[in-house]
């Protein structure tokens, strides 16, 4: 199955977002799935201290791009998995994401212990977990 990871960006450093999702790409790719991120092919960022949501003038990193990429990305899954138990701030794309997977009926896994328990993340989630260990042990098993 291919799923697309979803989490928080902006406020984060380079090396913690790429920490952050390569991570998880790679217990997912162990379980056999295809995995999408929307830091893939985003090299051109590396030397940013601070990702910031908007602005970029790269080729894959102005505004249009990220979103219009994103949704591919969304549209070509079958899964949207959003962590945002680490988020430090409201993570606006994520939720985007989510709310465009739900409009698609992707099936949604969400982590979430924070700020973001809000009715459309719960609501636009089929599944909720307290932890990403959790979730991820429930995705291997699809």
């Amino acid at each position: 199955m291919k799923i697309y990871i979803a989490g928080p960006i902006s406020g984060l450093s380079f090396d913690a977002v790429q920490e952050f999702f390569t991570t998880k790409k790679a217990i997912l790719e162990m379980a056999g799935h295809t995995v999408l991120s929307p830091m893939l092919g985003k090299d051109d960022l590396r030397n940013e201290t601070v990702l910031r949501g908007y602005g970029y003038k790269g080729a894959t990193t102005t505004n249009h791009a990220i979103v219009e990429r994103d949704r591919w990305m969304v549209e070509q899954s079958d899964i949207v998995f959003a962590d945002l138990s680490h988020a430090k701030s409201v993570s606006i794309g994520t939720v985007f994401e989510l709310a465009w997977a739900s409009l698609l009926r992707k099936h949604t896994v969400v982590v979430v212990d924070n700020f973001h328990f809000h009715a459309f993340v719960l609501e636009a989630a089929d599944i909720v977990f307290e932890t990403c260990d959790d979730a991820l042990e429930y995705l291997a098993k699809l």
